[in-house]
């Protein structure tokens, strides 16, 4: 196992992707520094590791930076990939493409449309941004249903967290704040299938342990949402 020194994070408490990295590293046993980043004045360490986007997460091995959640994903797993660390993605070159395009769907598709929600204007507007994304969300249920045709499709035969369950748990996960401060974003009604999986990750210690606190990310979002209000 590598000392701590050796693997560092750079994220924000509020960060889903930030949460993916450590998902990842502890699931691996991978032991590893936290860098908490303000990201209205970030640290000079941030953007000398990551000059491009300047953004979070951020990996550090052995002095390397790897940036974008996917990406550290994916190294996190080749690198520890011996029989001494759980797989995050499976062996089967087939199975890996069909999940990594389930990923960049739910990053490139559902999180934007959860994104759109956020900014969008009360009314009218904001139904409509709700319904694209229920929309968007029976679209990847179905072919989450039909690629992985399985119970629980966002655990491995060992019922630890899949990759694609690290990645869903990015704003899935934390649906209940959204419900509360913005709109109701997965709906039982229209999308049972998918609430019932983003519920059985909330419950998995490994996936509870980094969720942000609740009243905190409520708080947040008032203030996001108190912002775009005033601003428009």
């Amino acid at each position: 196992m590598e000392s701590d020194d050796e693997v560092i994070v750079f994220g924000t408490w509020a960060s889903a992707f930030s949460g993916r990295v450590e998902i990842a590293l502890k699931l691996k046993g991978i032991p590893y520094k936290y860098v908490q980043e303000d990201l209205a004045n970030k640290s000079e360490m941030l953007l000398h590791y990551n000059p491009v986007h300047k953004k979070v997460p951020v990996l550090v091995h052995k002095g390397s930076p790897i940036s974008e959640s996917l990406v550290i994903l994916q190294y996190i797993d080749e690198f520890w990939s011996t029989n001494n660390y759980t797989n995050l993605l499976p062996k089967d070159p087939y199975e890996r493409a069909l999940i990594r395009f389930w990923a960049n769907f739910y990053d490139h598709k559902i999180i934007s449309a959860i994104y759109t929600i956020c900014e969008s204007k009360i009314g009218n507007e904001r139904e409509k941004a709700v319904e694209e994304l229920s929309e968007l969300l029976k679209i990847f249920e179905e072919g989450i249903q039909r690629d992985f045709p399985r119970k629980l499709p966002f655990f491995d035969n060992e019922n630890n967290v899949s990759f694609l369950g690290i990645v869903v748990n990015s704003y899935a996960c934390v649906y209940p704040a959204f419900h509360e401060t913005v709109a109701v974003i997965i709906s039982p009604e229209k999308n049972p299938t998918f609430l019932s999986w983003v519920n059985a990750l909330r419950e998995n210690p490994l996936v509870k342990d980094t969720l942000p606190d609740h009243h905190r990310l409520v708080r947040s979002l008032n203030a996001y949402q108190a912002r775009l209000s005033s601003s428009s």
